[in-house]
């Protein structure tokens, strides 16, 4: 049986203009039509997500038509993009009306003009919900990383963490760690919220937190048991997002009275 969150369009928001981006994520989750799993700003991102396995994680994408600078790349995504399977439905989002006929020729779903209404995007999802393009999506995603001159495939449910290092980034299991061609802005919009952003080198699988210790920095402890005695890896959580985190942490849990979570030991320079 589906569940309301199972029926909402999973959607991936493109759009380089932060207010426009963040005013339409409102809007579409605020329809109760649809659950936006991600927003990126630029054409480099959305082509990392929408032109690899990362679009079957989206019923739905909103792409902006003028990404860096004034060009038109939302228009040649929309090209690249209609020439593959398994796509999902595409909408344009512009301020202009001069490229609807391409649009529609290239088989896009709706065309929504800026400034953006309530009534017109819920509109636009209810047509998008007549088409129903979630069966056409693909199982649950799987993350492929390199070995070598091989590849190993993991669940999502696997995966601990996820690490920006250098110009690399590795995911850490149960099994290993190892790199995968993926940046971290391109995993976050594919997977939505499986992942915690906790750092801006790390996202966190949450369901994978055993301890959180704040004595002098606010750590995190994902693995296999907990840090003395498994396997797994300390996860540093930045200042600005520790009490989202810790938030994130006991929202479903029981057996700590609010105002009783461990606090930060108060050191010289930390304000």
């Amino acid at each position: 049986m589906s569940t309301e969150s199972d029926a909402k369009l999973r959607t991936l928001v493109v759009e380089d203009e932060w207010a426009a981006r963040d005013y339409l994520v409102e809007l579409l989750d605020g329809s109760n039509l649809a659950q936006v799993a991600g927003a990126v700003s630029s054409a480099g991102e959305a082509r990392e997500i929408l032109l690899g396995e990362g679009r079957r994680a989206f019923d739905v994408v909103f792409l902006d038509v003028r990404l860096s600078g004034g060009r038109n790349e939302g228009l040649d995504i929309a090209r690249e993009l209609a020439a593959l399977q398994g796509a999902p439905l595409l909408v344009l989002a512009t301020a202009f009306h001069t490229h609807a006929l391409e649009a529609y020729d290239l088989g896009v779903s709706d065309y929504l003009l800026k400034p953006f209404t309530e009534q017109r995007v819920e509109q636009c999802l209810k047509r998008l919900r007549a088409r129903d393009p979630r069966p056409e999506r693909a199982g649950p995603l799987r993350i492929a990383a390199r070995r070598n001159k091989g590849l190993v495939l993991f669940d999502r449910d696997e995966v601990w963490a996820f690490e920006a290092a250098e110009r690399l980034t590795q995911v850490h299991t149960s099994h290993g760690v190892f790199d995968i061609d993926l940046s971290l802005a391109a995993i976050e919009s594919s997977f939505g919220r499986s992942f915690v952003r906790v750092h801006r080198n790390w996202l966190i699988n949450v369901a994978h937190v055993k301890e959180l210790t704040r004595e002098g920095e606010t750590r995190v402890w994902v693995g296999d048991g907990l840090a003395a005695h498994g396997r797994g890896v300390h996860v540093p959580v930045a200042r600005e997002r520790a009490q989202q985190v810790l938030d994130s942490l006991l929202a479903n849990t029981a057996g700590l009275r609010r105002g009783n979570e461990p606090t930060r030991s108060r050191r010289r320079g930390d304000a």
